[in-house]
């Protein structure tokens, strides 16, 4: 039974709240995540946020074969860029979902392929912060059933 989430996010993303506005909305990851703990108190979420690959491909490693671990995992554009990280989430054991806040099959073509989806248990995209929660859920869900 899943009772640690951890919750990746790469590149920029430390922006949140600074950037694109229009685009990612304004508020910080978090102030975010503190809302995350007070509706998931059952849950331990863990944070950790990188700009660099190889601390986001350590972190996989380092939680990948933990019992009772599930991930969210926002790579930012290492989605679109790394098979490295595709490579390590098909390594470990640890399920994780994908999840974008921006729907990012509307933005530029670049960003329509992703190498993390066929290793992920699941994608979501578009939903906005809602997203990390609704990925929480599928965890939760996907673990009791």
């Amino acid at each position: 039974m899943i009772k640690t989430i951890y919750i990746i996010n790469g590149p920029n993303l430390n922006l949140l709240g600074k950037r694109e506005t229009d685009i990612y909305g304004a508020r910080s990851f978090e102030d975010y995540f503190e809302e995350l703990q007070r509706n998931n108190l059952n849950l331990d979420l863990v944070y950790f946020q990188s700009n660099h690959e190889g601390h986001l491909l350590d972190k996989l490693h380092e939680i990948g074969f933990m019992p009772n671990v599930g991930v969210i995992l926002n790579a930012g554009a290492y989605t679109h860029t790394s098979i490295a990280l595709h490579d390590a989430i098909k390594g470990i054991e640890t399920p994780v979902v994908e999840v974008h806040i921006s729907n990012v099959y509307e933005r530029e073509p670049f960003r329509h392929y992703s190498y993390i989806t066929d290793a992920a248990v699941h994608c979501i995209v578009g939903k906005g912060l809602a997203g990390y929660q609704e990925g929480i859920g599928f965890l939760i869900k996907r673990d009791i059933s």
